[in-house]
């Protein structure tokens, strides 16, 4: 008995977690290896492949700490649709990363802009989200 869109947690949302962390893990080495090794001040390639690793290394690392919170919140019940919502989230947070990461990089970051970049991913995610 119960709601038939929930279920308690798998092995397998233990191992798109772990899988997800491992990737983040990998995205955090390179972002190393290229902020150690490359200059961005000289070649706009850099700063292109820089934030765009940064962005991908923290929406990988947040989205299942983002799934493991609506776990919780939820008490310890898994729903249909929360790995999409999670992945989505992390993507937006990794989007919005990459995008101050290049604006500051190009000396284009002002407090208006950045303000901006915050509401139209905070729209994004509202206008998504709201249940029809």
């Amino acid at each position: 008995p119960g709601n038939l869109d929930s279920a308690p947690m798998h092995d397998r949302d233990r191992l798109a977690s772990i899988g997800l962390l491992l990737a983040a893990f990998a995205c955090w080495a390179l972002v190393g290896y290229v902020f150690l090794t490359l200059d961005p001040r000289g070649n706009a390639g850099v700063l292109l492949a820089g934030g765009l690793l940064l962005g991908a290394a923290v929406g990988l690392s947040i989205v299942p700490l983002l799934w493991l919170a609506g776990f919780a919140r939820a008490r310890r019940i898994a729903y249909r649709g929360a790995w999409p919502r999670a992945l989505r989230r992390g993507a937006l947070v990794g989007l919005v990363v990459a995008i101050f990461v290049i604006l500051r990089g190009q000396g284009l970051l002002s407090a208006p802009l950045g303000l901006f970049v915050l509401a139209m991913a905070a729209f994004v995610e509202l206008s998504l989200s709201v249940r029809r």
